[in-house]
Order: structure tokens, then C-alpha cells, then sequence
């Protein structure tokens, strides 16, 4: 840690220079700037022990959440995120990082709730209402208990082909973002449920290699999807706000709540970053904190 350390001290000292001259601070304002920098430096350290040079996006959004765990005042909040932002812009003009990684970051909006996720009944509610009597129902209720029992986007559920199915060894192959490939675990629940639609589903043309197919045997589209769990949903009699990804929500925080590793699920959702899971899940943020910084790497 000392290295990374004197790495941050480094630059707040050609920073503080850099406002106080070029941008003609006031003195009072270039210490409030400096105490903000102070304090995100020691949140960062403290956490991923990392320089300047190597923080991203996720960790300052994480920043900001717990300035506000902390109870501190909106106006701080801000003048908090100005001052971050204002530090990383001035890594660019030195040419230290490419881009900010503040760039896009925005203050959170905390009157808003965060999406709902779903308990393990109220799924077993949505997808037990509906019809199984048709091969619409078999599909149906196939793909939303892949959705939520392997953790999948939607895009990679509309993509599943016949050859990643390894019902054998109890995995399928998942195609995610930028192509990349990852295992995961499949249950014998979902296996049912995909084998008994399989074996009602006509050929699907030109489509055949696609698991899950629209009444015409083309592949299903984001919409399709959103629509078929919506409806589902109300039948069910659930009146949350509900979207596919609600279910990979639910799957991510439900294994963190089951004692899975930040890590594990990293992998079962196929997230590049660590940061990205942490963000993604729904637990209290003190649970939460345990859990990451449990297995954060020493």
C-alpha cells in the first residue's frame, strides 16, 4: 500500500499546484478540494490499493454510494464528485490516463428506489401461472426458469443453441458479451422444463439450431421476452416493476444471500469486473460490504 500511497500524495501535490495556479482557486476552496481528494484517495486505497492510474468507473459510483450511507449532505455529495472529477481531468491533461474515468459519472438520484428483484416464491408464482397445456406454455415457462436459474441476459437466453446444451454434465455454454464463453450450471428443474418443450416444439427452419423459437420459428426478440414475463407477472398477481433482468437480479443476489462468493457469482454472471457484480446485486449495503471485502484479493 505504501507504494500506491505515495503515488496518490504525488499527484495531489502537482494537482493542488495545478488549481491554485492555472485554474486561480480560492485558498479555501483548493483545501476543500484537496480534504475531498484526501478522503476518495483513502476509500480507494483502502479497498482495492490501487494508483490513480488504475481506478474505474464502478469504484467511484461505490464512492458515492457510501458518502451517502454516511449521511453526508447532497451539496457535499457534489462538491465531492466536482472535486473527483476535476482531479482526473487534470490526469488527462498531464497524459497520465486516456480518459476519466468520472466522464460520465452522475450524482445519484436517491429519491428513486432501485429496481425490485423477485424472492424465489414470487418466481415460482410467475412462472406456474402459466398455461402448460400448449407448447407456447412449455416454452415459456422454460425460458424464464433459465432467465433466473443460470443468471442469463436475454440476449444470451434468445441465442442458446442445441449445441450448448450439456444436460449430461449438468451445464450449458453461454455466449456473452464480445463473444466470450463461460459454464454454467444448469438444474435438473430447468433441464425438465427444456426437454418437455423440446419435445412439443416443431422444426424451426432455418432457425433449427435455436433452442427457444417464436410461433413463426424465428428467434424471440427482447420484446417478446419483457412481454411474455409481464404478463406472467400479473396473472401472478405481482405488482413490482419487472423486467427480464429482474430475474438475473434476483439470481446474483440470491446466491450472495446463500453464501456464494462475490467471485462465484462474478463468473455465474459472466461480468468482466469484480465491480460491476458488486453494483449489480440488491443486498443491504453493510451485507454486502462483508461479503466483497471478504474476498477481496490480499
Amino acid at each position: 500500500m505504501a507504494e500506491n500511497t505515495k503515488k496518490w500524495a504525488e499527484a495531489g501535490r502537482r494537482y493542488a499546484i495545478y488549481i491554485k495556479l492555472e485554474k486561480r482557486l480560492a485558498a479555501n476552496s483548493v483545501d476543500a478540494y484537496m480534504r475531498d481528494l484526501r478522503q476518495f484517495a483513502h476509500f480507494i486505497l483502502r479497498l482495492w490499493d490501487l494508483p490513480p492510474q488504475k481506478v474505474e468507473a464502478p469504484m467511484i459510483e461505490r464512492y458515492m454510494a457510501w458518502l451517502f450511507d454516511k449521511g453526508r449532505e447532497k451539496t457535499s455529495q457534489a462538491r465531492a464528485l466536482s472535486s473527483i472529477k476535476s482531479f482526473f481531468n487534470f490526469l488527462m491533461i498531464e497524459d497520465r490516463i486516456e480518459a476519466s474515468p468520472a466522464e460520465f459519472i452522475q450524482m445519484p438520484k436517491f429519491g428513486r428506489q432501485l429496481p425490485d428483484i423477485l424472492s424465489t416464491q414470487e418466481i415460482d408464482r410467475i412462472i406456474a401461472s402459466i398455461d402448460s397445456s400448449s407448447v407456447k406454455g412449455l416454452r415459456d415457462q422454460a425460458m424464464l426458469e433459465v432467465l433466473y436459474s443460470c443468471g442469463l441476459r436475454v440476449s444470451e437466453l434468445t441465442s442458446l443453441r442445441f449445441q450448448d446444451l450439456f444436460f449430461g454434465e449438468g451445464y450449458i455454454r453461454v455466449i456473452g458479451k464480445g463473444d466470450k464463453q463461460r459454464i454454467v450450471p444448469i438444474s435438473s428443474i430447468a433441464r425438465e422444463r427444456i426437454q418437455r418443450y423440446l419435445d412439443k416444439r416443431p422444426n424451426g427452419g432455418s432457425n433449427q439450431e435455436i433452442v427457444f423459437l417464436n410461433n413463426r420459428g424465428g428467434q424471440l426478440t427482447r420484446v417478446m421476452i419483457f412481454t411474455i414475463l409481464k404478463e406472467a407477472a400479473r396473472r401472478a398477481g405481482i405488482n413490482k416493476r419487472i423486467s427480464p433482468h429482474t430475474l438475473r437480479h434476483s439470481f446474483a443476489t440470491h446466491l450472495l444471500e446463500g453464501g456464494a462468493s462475490i467471485r462465484q457469482v462474478q463468473e455465474m454472471l459472466g461480468h468482466e469486473s469484480i465491480l460491476t457484480t458488486e453494483i449489480y446485486t440488491h443486498l443491504d449495503s453493510s451485507h454486502l460490504r462483508r461479503t466483497v471485502e471478504e474476498h477481496l484479493p490480499i
